[in-house]
């Protein structure tokens, strides 16, 4: 019996791998017993299975399911693959807890070469060392104990420092295969922008999976039937007045053609027929994401696509078939998962029918089985459109987005008090080089922290999504063109992007303390001198219950104010926060009334006004 049990080990993480010798004389016994078992891997490493169908199939991606059984330390399960092409079907696992695993194969198919096969493989433990290196050997992320931040499963903080890469899986990210370093700018590629982002502390990129329906083929970039059934609202490729091209570098897109919209054959894919080509390049840059401590957060598709998926296609099976397929693929590697990136519900379908098709997916297969987190780009806020938890079945943390200005943070605050509480994060903030500041100026880093601190102090304590290029694309929409006004690697290098690692800083100052806050603005008076729909003149504050730790924040052009709710008489030590630089400067101690107020310094440069943003950390003692 040939081994069907393949180590993606070395290309997920980029490392060889050592085991302890008595590990590797067992691995050579069972080999011997069992040819179908594999060399050893860490915990939290992916481990490839690959079976071949003894029988062809019209459309193996409609016609077959393929799972295994997975057996291993307090773990018993059911995992399911997915169709790569041919006759060949994976199912991608990974071992939870060091041990022994154990594997059996199944489907839906009386099928001799998918059901019945068996495996073992043996986790071991990553060393500290190991885990400093690449924080994603720490395992899949999750709620922390209060359900208000992540973590990874060794309980270590994970607080996501996101940037918006949403065309990540097509040529607009180019793949190299050599790891030859370029320079950012127009040579550059894939491994060259998460290279310098990962120098600034990024640890999360938010992608689109595919945009099976755009395409730059001469027809306006936002299309419809003559009943008006959307068939895509795309962006415009700069220089034209279609919709971007979004092929991957061998110009596969991830649906075949001719699709099934009468009239529109090749500009509406047929969505029953997937292209494994497509998604086989796409894995080599989640796993690269993987190898290098990112862990992506994947959206399986935009929200143009729906009107004609669900008028010319089953719904809600064959979108949720497709959820199916992107979280099967990629459950094995430490990532977060969206079922819809739903921006607007313009040139959409109601949002209800997108939660009907992700319930579906937690109804059919159970949800993810190693425990990927899952939430949605949303506007204005997930619990908005979906609902809680008991309404979305398979969401496990919040977002708030699109509504770029700061009376909207008070979204997260909404969704911190949700029971039971999950992580809430705002995934599609302001976006650098949007409203009146073009991007990489002062102005245009100004409103984007604004949207950093704002947000987290409001309640998002999971972390912050940054975007930058404008209303043009440059990153977030991958802008490669000549004509583009911003261009990934222009965007890339806006001084913004580069502050972000700052909010993590001062956030996590206090080590994994910052869990503890809760949102408390209304302590702080006065906290609205700024118009609504702003960035300037609005402060923020979180506390912890205990009152020992407040940390807030300041946007330009805030008066000095007065800090309510502090320990009776309470010593604090005061420290201002650079939110450009990342640099404390001591502000001495401060001593509450015995109401619990405290009248708070000036800001630095002995101003009653803030001239710039601020934060200030109070600690008691």
């Amino acid at each position: 019996m040939a081994r069907n049990l393949i180590s993606k080990s070395r290309a997920q993480d980029g490392l060889s791998v050592s085991v302890p010798a008595l590990l590797v004389i067992a691995a050579v016994v069972l080999g011997f017993l069992n040819p179908a078992y594999a060399d050893a891997h860490h915990v939290w490493q992916k481990v490839e299975i690959a079976l071949n169908a003894s029988k062809s199939y019209d459309n193996p991606y409609t016609d077959v399911e393929v799972w295994v059984d997975l057996r291993g330390p307090g773990f018993n399960k059911r995992c399911y693959g997915f169709w790569d092409g041919g006759s060949t079907f994976r199912v991608r696992v990974l071992g939870t807890a060091p041990g022994t695993w154990t594997w059996r194969s199944g489907s839906n198919q009386r099928d001799s070469g998918l059901n019945d096969k068996t495996g073992t493989f043996i986790a071991t433990a990553w060393s500290e060392a190991d885990k400093e290196e690449n924080p994603c050997r720490r395992g899949m992320i999750r709620a922390s104990a209060n359900g208000h931040a992540f973590q990874y499963a060794d309980r270590t903080p994970f607080f996501l420092l996101g940037d918006t890469w949403w065309s990540t899986p097509t040529f607009r990210y180019r793949w190299h295969d050599d790891d030859t370093p370029r320079p950012i700018g127009p040579n550059a590629g894939f491994k060259d922008y998460v290279r310098f982002r990962r120098e600034q502390g990024f640890n999360c990129f938010a992608m689109i999976a595919a945009f099976p329906n755009w395409a730059n083929d001469g027809k306006p970039r936002r299309l419809a039937t003559d009943d008006g059934t959307i068939l895509r609202a795309a962006w415009q490729q700069p220089g034209t007045k279609s919709a971007k091209d979004m092929h991957d570098e061998d110009g596969n897109r991830a649906f075949l053609f001719p699709g099934k919209v009468p009239g529109f054959e090749n500009t509406f894919p047929d969505v029953d027929r997937i292209n494994p080509g497509y998604f086989r390049n796409l894995d080599k840059k989640i796993d690269y994401l993987n190898a290098n401590g990112v862990a992506p957060f994947i959206e399986v598709s935009r929200r143009d696509i729906g009107q004609s998926w669900k008028k010319f296609y089953q719904w809600p099976e064959s979108y949720t078939r497709y959820i199916q397929y992107i979280w099967s693929r990629y459950q094995a590697n430490i990532c977060l998962f969206s079922p819809i990136h739903f921006d607007t519900s313009g040139a959409t379908i109601p949002a209800k029918d997108w939660n009907q098709a992700a319930n579906r997916v937690v109804e059919k297969y159970g949800h993810p089985p190693f425990g990927t987190p899952a939430g949605t780009n949303s506007n204005p806020s997930s619990l908005h459109n979906y609902g809680h938890t008991d309404k979305a079945k398979w969401l496990t943390f919040h977002q708030i987005g699109n509504r770029r200005t700061h009376n909207y943070y008070s979204l997260l605050t909404e969704i911190f008090n949700t029971k039971p509480a999950v992580p809430g994060i705002n995934g599609e903030p302001y976006y650098a080089g949007m409203h009146d500041a073009p991007g990489g100026t002062p102005n245009s880093a100004l409103y984007c922290r604004s949207g950093m601190y704002g947000s987290v102090l409001s309640g998002g304590l999971g972390g912050h999504i940054y975007g930058a290029g404008g209303w043009d694309g440059g990153l977030w929409g991958g802008n490669v063109e000549d004509a583009a006004e911003n261009h990934i690697w222009d965007a890339m290098k806006w001084p913004s992007g580069g502050q972000m690692r700052h909010l993590a800083t001062f956030v996590l100052s206090e080590g994994r303390k910052y869990r503890q806050l809760v949102p408390s603005r209304e302590l702080l008076q006065p906290n609205e001198s700024g118009k609504p729909e702003g960035y300037t003149g609005w402060a923020y504050c979180a506390c912890t219950g205990k009152k020992d730790l407040f940390l807030l924040y300041f946007e330009k052009d805030c008066p000095k104010a007065m800090l309510s709710g502090t320990l009776s008489g309470g010593r604090y030590k005061a420290t201002w926060f650079n939110t450009r630089t990342g640099e404390w400067i001591d502000a001495n101690a401060l001593r509450a009334d015995s109401s619990g107020k405290i009248s708070l310094p000036n800001f630095p440069s002995d101003s009653g006004v803030s001239k710039t943003d601020w934060g200030l950390k109070l600690t008691s003692y």
